[in-house]
């Protein structure tokens, strides 16, 4: 295979597939936030009840990331698929019908579920596509992922600006599904064997460093991810004085720099180094969040303003390819247990995805928000570390594994 094309002529179809369910996972991840004013005007509900029906999907995920990874491996990626398929379908379709807290919430825990279950499998899926382990399909999958989060909520802008009901958004995305589960029966998941030298020495992989930073490492970025994204909008307010309507667009500009990032670096890095990625645009990350919590106590003077626009775009640009990698070192790692360790590390992330929230807006509350996102700040350099200390893990479990190789052949 050519080291330009991204994807063996094999897999694409699959790839393709696998491309439009994280699309889908990535606009019902977001789809939830972005109705949430007209759910709380609709229904009534104060923001405990809120809170707690969002928390429950968050709940619902990081569990499901966990056991997806076994199912994985003793059902296979298709069927693990199918199952978030079945579970994001019934929840999607039916969210939003009645105002029920308790309804809502259990339909929020399925579609968390079913989320859970994409995470793992999909990024399994396209470690072994990626043939050659350069990371590029791994980023160019997870773009899909940042896609479907700009589409939902701009599909929503138009659906309520011409009048319409915002639950056909749930059951638009639901039908969407169900489309992509009538292609799946027909499109193969035969995918490359492990390699036979690394299966032939199996090891027990919670005894290595790269298995628990992996954890961490995306336990800390999805932290991070999400405050920015969730807090961005209102800390402009409060910093630099924006009004909400154009406070709401960083929001979109901080995912379109995760999109550019996602995107453009797999067509002009034709490389072989994840853990160089991981930690350079960790460094970027980590320099524009702490960047944009020095400029909040600048004031509302037009340059801080002005450059914390620009920081907005290039944190998500700096996000954009953590996640990736991560995934693609930890499976490079651990090539006879992918299943188990992308369900941990995708774990780590849904642990993130629920904590982090609450320490921000906690620390909002009793500091202001200033303060809360210099805490994310610190955080972003505790993910730096975390990734480090993950390249170096990963380059020693590396030449471990080349010589284990060179033995076994001997």
């Amino acid at each position: 295979m050519s080291t330009k094309s991204l994807v063996d002529p094999r897999f694409r179809p699959l790839f393709l597939l696998l491309f439009v369910v994280f699309t889908l996972f990535g606009t019902s991840m977001t789809i939830v936030g972005a109705t949430l004013p007209r759910i709380l005007a609709d229904f009534h509900w104060d923001y405990v009840t809120a809170g707690a029906v969002i928390a429950a999907g968050a709940v619902a995920y990081f569990l499901s990331t966990f056991a997806a990874g076994f199912l994985v491996k003793h059902v296979g990626p298709k069927a693990t698929i199918v199952l978030g398929l079945a579970c994001d379908i019934v929840g999607l379709a039916l969210f939003g019908s009645v105002s029920d807290p308790l309804v809502n919430f259990l339909l929020s825990f399925l579609i968390g579920l079913g989320q859970g279950c994409f995470e793992v499998a999909v990024n399994w899926s396209t470690l072994r596509i990626d043939t050659a382990g350069s990371g590029r399909p791994m980023n160019v999958m997870h773009g899909a992922f940042a896609v479907g989060a700009i589409a939902g909520p701009f599909v929503l802008g138009l659906l309520l600006s011409g009048g319409g009901d915002w639950t056909l958004v749930y059951r638009g995305i639901a039908g969407l599904f169900v489309a992509a589960g009538l292609v799946l029966l027909f499109v193969s998941f035969r995918l490359p064997p492990a390699p036979p030298e690394t299966a032939a020495a199996p090891v027990r992989v919670s005894t290595r460093p790269a298995y628990w930073l992996a954890f961490l490492a995306l336990f800390l970025y999805v932290g991070v991810e999400l405050g920015v994204s969730n807090w961005i909008a209102e800390y402009f307010v409060q910093a630099f004085a924006f009004q909400a309507a154009a406070s709401s667009f960083l929001v979109s500009l901080f995912w379109a720099g995760v999109l550019a990032g996602r995107f453009g670096v797999p067509l002009w890095y034709k490389g072989n180094k994840p853990d160089r990625l991981l930690v350079a645009f960790s460094v970027l990350a980590t320099l524009t969040v702490v960047a944009l919590a020095a400029l909040g106590f600048a004031g509302t003077m037009s340059f801080a303003a002005v450059a914390g626009v620009i920081l907005v775009f290039l944190a998500g640009f700096g996000a954009s390819i953590i996640y990736p990698s991560v995934m693609t070192l930890v499976g490079l790692c651990f090539p006879q247990a992918q299943s188990q360790v992308v369900g941990f590390a995708a774990t780590g992330g849904g642990v993130g995805s629920f904590l982090f929230p609450f320490v921000m807006a906690a620390l909002s509350q009793s500091w202001g928000i200033r303060w809360g996102f210099t805490a994310y700040g610190a955080f972003a350099v505790l993910m730096t570390v975390s990734a480090v200390l993950l390249a170096q893990a990963a380059a020693r479990q590396k030449s471990q594994t080349a010589t284990t190789a060179i033995h076994l052949k001997s």
